[in-house]
């Protein structure tokens, strides 16, 4: 009886304990894919200003600038000419980067092309930090969900480890087919313990990794080691 009892009561502790681990781990789940829909609403919020800022108003400018030109004038000056022309070239090339932004390009058919067209901004913008990038000229088809997510998480990297850089600080990015893995890495090195420190413990580096794997059915893991924090993408 007492037998029966205490296997009882360790069943009982045993299916608590697993109990307590799925809540905990549907929780951290929850509240990384919270944070991934999150970022990608402050994506497109972003994007949605920029276009009432920018573009409708550049649009409107060149449409009430041709309201107001004189009916009887039948022929522009070499000068205006020019000037719509300026502005219809921004506007268009405006549209061109939005439509890259929304859904980049070459993603339905090179991931190392859209790789690289996504860094192009970063490396203007960061032009004080070192840059190394590896990508293979060919990769095997990608579905574009996938591809899609991939080059969101890399983005959303990049913005974590890299708000503060100094130019001391350097990024080593590459692409590689281990098997029939693909596998994104990707290393930071501070100039510092005490940075390498502080972007290593913050949750969006396990939110990020937590949505990923949740996103591709993949593997996210972030190391640190010496001044480096290493993070492997694999899919």
């Amino acid at each position: 009886m007492n037998n029966q009892l205490t296997i009882q009561i360790i069943i009982l502790i045993v299916y608590i304990i697993t109990l307590i681990l799925f809540v905990k781990s549907y929780y951290k789940v929850q509240q990384a894919i919270q944070w991934w829909s999150c970022q990608q609403s402050l994506k497109l919020f972003l994007e949605a200003e920029k276009i009432r800022d920018d573009l409708l108003q550049e649009s409107f400018i060149i449409r009430r600038s041709l309201e107001l030109l004189p009916v009887e004038s039948r022929e522009l000056s070499t000068n205006k000419t020019q000037e719509f022309l300026r502005k219809i070239d921004n506007f268009h090339q405006s549209l061109a980067q939005l439509s890259d932004r929304l859904f980049p390009v070459y993603l339905q058919d090179s991931l190392p092309f859209a790789i690289q067209s996504l860094l192009e901004p970063w490396l203007v913008s960061y032009s004080h930090i070192y840059f190394h990038i590896d990508l293979p000229s060919a990769w095997r088809q990608e579905p574009t969900e996938r591809s899609l997510v991939i080059l969101r998480a890399l983005e959303e990297l990049l913005k974590i480890t890299l708000s503060e850089a100094s130019t001391q600080t350097s990024i080593y990015i590459r692409l590689e087919q281990k098997a029939n893995l693909g596998n994104l890495s990707v290393q930071i090195n501070y100039p510092d313990v005490s940075t390498l420190v502080f972007y290593r413990n913050l949750p969006e580096l396990d939110y990020l990794c937590e949505s990923f794997k949740f996103l591709t059915s993949g593997k996210c893991v972030c190391r640190s080691k010496n001044l480096s924090l290493n993070c492997q993408f694999s899919w």
